[in-house]
């Protein structure tokens, strides 16, 4: 049973800094493809940063490029989003996903994703 789990989101100071983890049990990490995606209350769901087994990111958002860096441990299961210079336009549900290599979807197709998490919030405060 495939598990995707996020966590690190919570409230913080415009200015301030995050950093979220996605850790993943039952698929073998390295041969997917893992995203970060958000969705605030109201608007679409939003590609932040996507990165491809080896690294680097394969896809970073202009929303959020020169503040946000995403990695990955293969040795962990685990997938990172460090995002410094926090925006209350940042404020959203964020989601991780992986998607099996051979699928080749890229990091804005909508259908992206053979699994998600469930979200972990970050609000930032002005």
């Amino acid at each position: 049973q495939v598990q995707v789990l996020e966590s690190g989101g919570t409230l913080v100071q415009a200015g301030g800094s995050l950093r979220l983890s996605c850790t993943t049990s039952g698929l073998t990490f390295k041969a997917y493809t893992m995203g970060w995606f958000r969705q605030a209350p109201g608007k679409e769901r939003e590609a932040v940063s996507c990165i491809g087994w080896s690294g680097p990111s394969t896809y970073v958002a202009d929303s959020v490029e020169g503040r946000f860096t995403i990695s990955r441990d293969n040795a962990k299961n685990t997938l990172y989003l460090q995002m410094n210079s926090l925006k209350p336009e940042d404020t959203a549900m964020y989601y991780c996903a992986a998607q099996v290599n051979y699928r080749m979807r890229g990091c804005r197709d909508p259908n992206f994703g053979d699994y998600w998490g469930q979200g972990t919030q970050v609000t930032v405060s002005s």
